[in-house]
């Protein structure tokens, strides 16, 4: 069970970076055993740990609080001086009160005999006392004079810290103590048992103890998982910990409290720690790093040892996962007597262990590297190859090990080889990530001949990698082949190919688009390269028209026919995919046709990314509904194959899909998480950007939602993004607009609708178009206007587009509107807020309905205009949307009609209560749910639950988890984990 703190901790100081001074944890059950017994006089306590793990900060807790404030304690640490001083830790710790005091202390002759030790006292201690008989006699009258000035002094309890590394008189004078008759003071004795290894004082020390004295000893294991976490929380204003962070932590620093401490320390420094989720997450590392202070520790605790037990270390680190113990020998190459001793004394000295009686590792993995990294290189390199040739001969082949002994070695050929088998089962049980990782290693920091790299990159996952950098590092060792110069023709397009699925994941769609064009013609026609490319070379991005796109992918889809299954789907999802995105109707055929169930691991991507795709496509027709059934389809296939950048991409969509559908609660907070984290390529970075400019446009802060949506635009434009482009550009024209800079609306819509009319995808002008039209007419552009709305309505077509459809009718209704023709016009916007609605999009829907009543005003049905404007002030104040509410509501206020106070704060109706949607996150939450786990629970994005759980932090007035569940359930909001509702 997680500790209470001390009492004088009850907040922990702010260091450094913003980390804070770790609370105790798991320490409340010693600190009151340790209480219970120093109640007692003259107890003696043992309090045994290995080093880092908290005896230290246990006897500060003790002696800082109520119950260690009654002693008159003196605390004594034991330096790790290869030579001790007599009685140094006592004599240290004595010269730190007042020398006043110890003049007025009324002293006997005996403690003449403290001069020598205490020379700085001289004056106020009696004479020196006639020469003993023997070194023995003058010892004991040593301890005795000590004794006595303890007494003296009041001191009741003798705290001695690392006792593991006191000299002999220190040890002689504890045992004097434990063995004096009457009441001394009580001890309390801390040490490490790995560094005492058959030192028998301490044995001695507890059988001499008087029989009236109370005894206690005290063993301090490190922390289990959980107890990590809450330590590190505790650094980190208390905010949670990602499991995946708290199961590294804690892989890492076996629970070790100082290791913990000192490895988010080093983390916050490096800038390895992002929040996420209302939580903490660390960034992926390549490499463990140990903390000075836990590598000084080790290093120093191994210098004491025999060269052979040094020589064992060194193995065992280099080896780092654990190995049979005839194996090891063979890698250090000792004799085995020295093998024998040297492992037995690692063993005895708590470094090394043996699991399961078979195989040896270190005890902690930090203390493992921080013996490999004081390991010189050439000792290092020499020691991988040997434990890569050891390794070879075991049944089956450990191959990531062996992919990882070569590499240190430098024999890169056994490296690649092995890395590429490795990455092969990987991919073969699901586990994208650790393929990603290898292949990755191999290809950045190997030297691979240009074929093999064909090979290698065609298995990389690209979905395993989070954010843009590995796939850069991947870019740039491709790239460096390629400059080298590649004779054969048919690799180097095969390799250029490679580049351009690279370049294309990382949204850099004209580099890629060029790369597949130049390497198309010598492409191996026996294989699916030309079929993917020309898939990719279809799919609609920058200013080539839809004829050329579809021309391509009309060829990927025959040439396709010959290929195997996996491949086969890989091209018809993409190209269903793109046929969406062109509108063109064939798409939801072939989509329909797209398999749930992945047949091989290589199909899950494929699948999960396809109806990722689907549900877009779905979203920018108009077919909401499906959208909605498609993205939650594909972000269940991305929990269950572990597709973390996929499921971000599929919150981005959904986030969208929730603007247009009016669920706006916490959207604001979803766009902003989405936003910021790392692991977007900037073109989907895009996306949250907008739909957060939005949000602003529509609460009516028009300078932030500007600056916003021009960095849309410009981050679109440069990556071909020209749908992306549309829709963001027609927020800005809305926002020039209603600045009264309509001349600048006209200029920044020139360039997307040109674009949409010359490829000829007019689905894209949903949101353009229309602003467009309005940009013309008030620059009195009537003619213009008229042909666009035209051509946009031709461009359509009879196809079932449901939302370029209801921007027709808009357009029109604007055009009506313009030729003084209100009663028509009306009808229009009648019509296209009825089509709105039924997708549904309720503020498009709004703001025709808001249209529609202005024209009924000026077209004289006065009353059946003010009626319908009350309709929508209800309507857009239930979204919120300030900017539009304060419009219509002046236009009624104009017209004396009474306006109803409307609400600003977001959706109505709960206040300062929990909403339906927030209290079952809340009692998930109480059962100790993380937000992933809610999230999947009622099948929300993780981003909405995380803006909903910060929500009910606000109103219950708390600002942690523990204290929102404690809250909730101490009101009875919900019922506590294992209690039914109404026990």
């Amino acid at each position: 069970m997680v500790g209470e703190v001390a009492p004088h901790s009850g907040a922990a100081d702010v260091d450094v970076g913003g980390v804070a001074a770790p609370l105790l944890i798991g320490r409340d059950g010693d600190l009151a055993r340790l209480r219970q017994v120093l109640t007692n006089t003259s107890a003696l306590v043992l309090i045994e740990g290995e080093a880092g793990v908290g005896k230290s900060r246990l006897l500060d807790e003790f002696l800082s609080s109520p119950a260690g404030a009654v002693h008159s304690a003196l605390t004594a640490v034991c330096p790790p001086l290869h030579e001790p001083y007599t009685l140094g830790p006592i004599v240290e710790a004595l010269l730190a009160t007042d020398v006043d005091t110890v003049a007025n202390l009324d002293l006997s002759g005996l403690a003449g005999a403290l001069r020598p030790l205490f020379p700085e006292w001289a004056e106020h201690l009696p004479p020196a006392p006639e020469p003993a008989e023997d070194a023995s006699a003058a010892r004991h009258r040593v301890l005795r004079a000590l004794a006595e000035l303890l007494d003296k002094l009041g001191v009741n309890l003798l705290v001695v810290d690392d006792a593991q590394w006191s000299d002999d008189a220190t040890r002689e004078f504890l045992l004097f103590l434990a063995e004096r008759y009457g009441q001394g003071p009580s001890l309390v004795v801390a040490y490490r048992p790995e560094d005492l290894v058959g030192d028998p004082w301490l044995l001695h020390l507890s059988g001499r103890l008087r029989p009236h004295r109370a005894r206690l000893r005290l063993v301090l294991n490190p922390l289990d998982e959980s107890e990590t976490a809450a330590l590190a929380s505790s650094m980190l204003a208390n905010q949670r910990l990602s499991a995946e962070f708290a199961q590294h932590l804690h892989a890492h620093t076996e629970g070790v409290p100082l290791a913990v401490e000192e490895c988010v320390r080093l983390m916050a420094r490096r800038g390895d720690l992002i929040r996420r989720d209302q939580g903490w997450k660390r960034l992926p590392l390549d490499e463990i790093v140990v903390p000075p202070t836990v590598r000084d520790t080790v290093l120093e605790h191994a210098s004491r040892l025999d060269r052979s037990t040094r020589s064992v270390l060194r193995a065992a680190a280099v080896v780092a996962d654990p190995i049979a113990e005839q194996m090891l020998s063979h890698i250090s190459e000792l004799p085995p007597a020295e093998f024998a001793a040297g492992l037995a004394e690692a063993i005895a000295h708590r470094l090394l262990h043996l699991r399961d009686h078979l195989r040896v590792s270190f005890r902690h993995v930090l203390a493992g590297r921080a013996i490999y990294d004081a390991t010189p290189e050439r000792e290092r390199r020499t020691l991988h190859e040997r434990a890569g040739r050891v390794l070879e001969t075991v049944t089956p082949r450990p191959l990531a090990q062996l992919a990882r002994h070569f590499r240190h070695a430098g024999d890169g050929k056994r490296w690649g080889r092995y890395a590429e088998l490795s990455a092969d089962v990987a991919l073969e049980t699901g586990d994208e990530t650790t393929a990603g990782a290898l292949l990755h290693d191999v290809l950045t920091n190997g030297d691979v001949p240009a074929e093999q790299m064909c090979v290698l990159v065609e298995k990389v996952p690209f979905g395993s990698f989070t954010g843009p950098g590995r796939l850069r590092d991947l870019a740039a060792a491709v790239r460096r082949v390629l400059g080298r110069g590649v004779p054969d023709p048919g690799v180097e397009a095969n390799l250029r190919f490679q580049l351009a699925r690279i370049l294309n994941d990382m949204e850099e769609f004209d580099e890629a688009h060029a790369e597949l064009e130049r390497a198309l013609p010598h492409l191996d026609r026996q294989r699916a390269s030309p079929a993917v490319a020309m898939m990719l070379l279809g799919w609609p991005r920058g200013r080539p028209p839809a004829a050329r796109h579809l021309t391509w992918l009309d060829r990927a889809a025959e040439f396709a026919r010959s290929l195997e299954p996996s491949d086969r789907l890989r091209v018809a999802a993409g190209r269903a995919a793109a046929l969406l995105q062109l509108g063109d109707q064939r798409g939801w055929v072939e989509a329909a046709h797209i398999p749930t169930t992945a047949r091989t691991v290589r199909d899950r991507r494929i699948i999960t990314v396809g109806y990722l795709n689907f549900g877009d496509g779905a979203m920018r027709w108009g077919r909401y509904a499906e959208a909605g059934r498609w993205l939650a389809t594909a972000r269940r296939l991305a929990v269950e194959y572990e597709q973390v950048r996929i499921t971000d991409l599929i919150d981005s969509t959904q986030l969208h899909l929730d603007w247009f559908t009016g669920a706006w609660d916490g959207l604001a907070e979803r766009s902003a998480a989405l936003a910021n984290t790392d692991d977007f390529h900037p073109v989907s970075r895009v996306e949250p950007i907008m739909i957060s400019g939005l949000l602003r446009m529509a609460a009516g802060d028009l300078v932030q939602a500007a600056e916003e949506i021009e960095r849309v635009v410009a981050g679109a434009r440069d990556a071909g993004a020209w749908d992306t482009v549309a829709e963001a550009v027609a927020t800005l024209v809305q926002i020039r607009l209603r600045e009264g800079r309509p001349d600048e609306a006209l200029t920044i819509s020139r360039d997307p609708c040109e674009v949409v009319a010359e490829k000829g995808v007019w689905l894209w002008g949903t949101d353009v178009v229309p602003a467009r039209v309005q940009a013309l007419l008030a620059a009195g552009a009537v003619p213009q206007a008229q042909d666009l709305v035209e051509a946009f309505a031709r461009g359509l077509g009879s196809g079932r587009l449901p939302a370029p459809q209801a921007a027709v009718l808009d357009c029109r209704g604007l055009l009506a509107e313009a030729a003084g023709e209100h009663a028509s016009a009306a009808g229009l916007y009648g019509q296209a807020a009825a089509a709105w609605a039924a997708l549904p999009r309720p503020y498009s829907a709004a703001l025709s309905r808001e249209r529609q009543a202005g024209c009924l005003i000026r077209a004289g049905a006065v009353p059946d205009g003010l009626d319908l404007l009350t309709d929508v002030l209800s309507g857009l104040s239930s979204l919120p949307a300030k900017l539009d509410v304060d419009r219509v509501a002046r236009t009624l206020r104009a017209h004396g009609r009474p306006v109803p106070r409307v609400w600003r704060g977001g959706r109505k109706g709960y206040g300062s209560e929990l909403s339906p949607r927030e209290l079952e996150v809340v009692a998930l939450a109480a059962e100790g749910r993380t937000n992933r786990e809610i999230a999947d629970a009622l099948h929300r994005s993780h981003h909405t639950v995380a803006s909903q759980m910060k929500s009910a932090m606000r109103k219950l007035g708390v600002s942690s988890r523990a204290a929102l569940s404690a809250r909730a359930i101490a009101t009875g909001l919900v019922s506590e984990p294992g209690t039914a509702a109404g026990d």
